[in-house]
């Protein structure tokens, strides 16, 4: 369920910030490049695109040829950056044919580029990629001489943007971003000195956007902000979008010492009313990105915040006619049971889950309201 008011709400919130300052050449203010991956975040690709087209952004960027085809596909006609880089032919076929801006990072890129270029005759729009520090996509930042080589061979192709991408500036202490964004004017510099065309330039993410006013440049790349859902302090006033809503299906009565799901890992203490919802981890409840950090002071992190959350006794809820109720015992693929004794709730009543929409199932339904 994603509630358009709060949605209106962000996006305003969001246009404001960007209104506020911007370093800009050409004096037309701080582009918003709206992120639409994963799903559109999770809140449908095509219906979210369409959300943000209608209340004034006009530019998206993608991940994936996929969704860049998708949104072509669906009517959409605004500009679109396909922000992965790619040498595959075939996909650089088909977003150049459906008039996708195409991201260059390395001389293999360049090279397929001006062969599509060629064989289409015609003029091909692109941003040049630059790995600052990032270790994914883009012409690396310490080997300046190899991207002025390659990009000096583009032919047909038109330069209207640059960009990079941060690593870290959701950190608190986040000095590394810093360097980043030196590294990356360093190599724009670079590509000046020897005529080679740059256009917009962006490396703000959401967090980076609302945290650097200095680090704007000409256009921001702003995709959780959209949803209030912040790696960093929201102090900006922004609403959360997004719950997953299901309903009752069944209520029973469950006697002293009745184990509850799978393991066995709950076990009631006195006669219990329970109220089982079909919703469960395969549709995106209480489902979270794996600890992928590894070194050792993110390990600390986890093992304090597990410790933490141990003495606050942590457990799940769901609302159910905006009643709190605890769940029971581990969560199914598509089920919970719920703690309803003493409630008033029957069958088919409305159960609201909080979760991040990107971890929703693409086949359920999205509903603006």
């Amino acid at each position: 369920m994603i509630n358009k008011e709060d949605l209106k709400h962000n996006i305003k919130i969001i246009k404001k910030i960007a209104d506020e300052n911007g370093r800009n050449d050409n004096h037309k203010g701080l582009q918003i490049i709206a992120v639409v991956k994963g799903n559109g975040y999770g809140l449908g690709l095509v219906e979210y695109s369409r959300f943000l087209i209608d209340n004034g952004i006009n530019f998206l960027a993608v991940a994936t040829t996929e969704e860049a085809l998708r949104l072509r596909k669906s009517g959409i006609t605004t500009k679109i950056l396909m922000l992965s880089c790619t040498s595959i032919e075939k996909e650089v076929q088909e977003l150049v044919e459906n008039n996708i801006i195409i991201s260059l990072g390395s001389k293999e890129d360049v090279d397929i580029a001006n062969s599509v270029a060629k064989k289409l005759n015609k003029k091909i729009e692109a941003h040049i990629k630059i790995d600052s520090g990032f270790g994914r996509y883009g012409f690396c930042y310490n080997e300046k001489e190899k991207m002025v080589q390659a990009l000096m061979s583009l032919q047909n192709i038109n330069i209207s943007g640059t960009f990079s991408h941060f690593s870290l500036a959701f950190y608190e202490k986040d000095k590394y971003s810093k360097q980043q964004f030196d590294r990356f004017i360093d190599c724009v510099e670079v590509l000046k000195e020897n005529n080679i065309e740059t256009g917009i330039l962006h490396i703000c993410n959401s967090s980076a956007f609302l945290k650097y006013k200095e680090m704007r440049l000409n256009a921001v790349r702003v995709g959780s902000a959209f949803l209030g859902r912040l790696a960093i302090p929201n102090i900006y006033g922004l609403k959360k979008i997004g719950y997953l809503k299901s309903n009752v299906s069944e209520i029973k009565y469950l006697g002293k010492g009745y184990n509850i799901g799978y393991s066995n890992s709950y076990t009631t203490k006195e006669e219990t009313k329970i109220a089982l919802i079909p919703c469960g981890y395969a549709d995106g409840f209480n489902v979270i990105v794996d600890r992928d950090m590894f070194r050792k002071r993110d390990r600390l992190r986890y093992i304090v915040r597990d410790i933490k959350d141990y003495f606050k006794n942590k457990n799940l809820y769901v609302e159910i006619n905006g009643e709190k109720c605890k769940v029971l015992g581990r969560i199914g693929m598509f089920h919970v049971s719920c703690d309803i004794t003493g409630k008033n709730i029957k069958v088919k009543d409305e159960a609201i889950f909080n979760v991040s929409p990107m971890y929703v199932d693409s086949s359920i339904r999205r509903e603006y309201r």
